[in-house]
């Protein structure tokens, strides 16, 4: 190799490293300031340990969990219990959230992604009140477009902290259990009364009937038959055993009015174990029934679907004759 192409060569490497050099640049001056945060915990001074409250808001709902030294409850619910399974999984779910995108944000796009107050405000507190870590949640965010962004699933959230305004996050988890519907995490846990051997039905008109049966394989009799009547057993079973499946829609708030309690129709049963319950069914209130059970100091909302077989009328539980409908 003479001098002179060695030096051609020279030149070369000079110019393609310098070219390098420019592109690298060029490309770190392309990232984000903000992408050290990718990839990094939302709320990163969150505690599992010290939370002690959660209040969610939304634009015309608000909801407290508070945890007791029984366990969690719903404050705007009178302290019926939460479920803690929801609660706990909420906390783990806020606590693993990381950055997945970082974008600056204005007012009009703070409005369109429901980042403002038209958004799901949600504050982490200790048990002295003070505020570990807040977030709010707004609109879904989905990687391409659906035709029903209500209903879709979502493939994260946008969200934003309060103290970094001009920033609008991305996070992977959609977030479903952000919600202030009380209904989205009472402690379903079934009423479960099972194994009857007695069941009676007073209405408000004064009208009633009452089934009995001597133990758990035998039939159910119908008490005080007029001749000529005959119970159906599959209605009779229904009946009884629609009481084993009562569970919660929701529990109404303590002001609530026009409940239908002040007379309602009365369900006394007796079990084989001899346990009586006496539950107080009252209006029904769109696909739900307001009830009381004595020993509760709530007054709980029951799907519809889930009394109907208890509440017939007493003809209504009578075998059909031949020939009638």
């Amino acid at each position: 190799m003479n001098a002179r192409i060695a030096a051609v060569l020279v030149v070369l490497l000079a110019v393609v490293g310098g070219g390098a050099l420019l592109y690298y640049q060029k490309e770190r001056s392309r990232s984000p300031a903000n992408a050290g945060t990718l990839g990094q915990p939302l709320l990163k001074d969150l505690k599992v340990s010290e939370v002690a409250s959660i209040r969610i808001v939304e634009p015309k709902a608000t909801l407290t969990l508070q945890r007791k030294e029984e366990g969690w409850v719903i404050a705007e619910r009178d302290g019926f219990p939460a479920d803690l399974g929801k609660v706990r999984g909420f906390v783990l779910q806020a606590l693993g959230l990381k950055v997945g995108q970082s974008e600056p944000i204005g007012d009009p796009d703070r409005a369109r992604l429901n980042l403002d107050q038209s958004g799901t405000q949600v504050e982490f507190d200790a048990a002295d009140g003070k505020a570990l870590a807040k977030l709010v949640v707004g609109r879904k965010y989905f990687r391409r477009e659906v035709e029903n962004a209500e209903k879709a699933s979502a493939d994260g959230r946008f969200v934003m902290l309060p103290a970094d305004p001009k920033t609008v996050l991305i996070v992977s988890d959609p977030l479903r259990q952000a919600s202030a519907r009380s209904a989205d995490w009472l402690d379903r846990r079934s009423f479960k009364v099972e194994k009857l051997k007695s069941l009676e039905l007073r209405y408000p008109d004064g009208s009633r009937w009452r089934i009995e049966r001597p133990a758990d394989n035998a039939g159910w009799k119908l008490a005080g038959a007029e001749p000529g009547e005959k119970l159906d057993i599959g209605r009779a079973n229904s009946a009884s055993y629609s009481l084993g499946l009562l569970e919660l829609a929701d529990v109404a708030p303590r002001d609530a009015k026009d409940t239908g309690l002040e007379h309602p129709t009365l369900i006394n049963a007796t079990t084989l174990d001899g346990v009586a319950y006496s539950i107080k069914v009252g209006k029904l209130e769109g696909e739900n029934y307001y009830v009381r059970f004595p020993s509760s100091p709530y007054t709980v909302l029951v799907p519809k679907s889930r009394l109907e077989d208890t509440l017939k009328k007493r003809g209504d539980l009578l075998e059909k004759k031949a020939g009638t409908k």
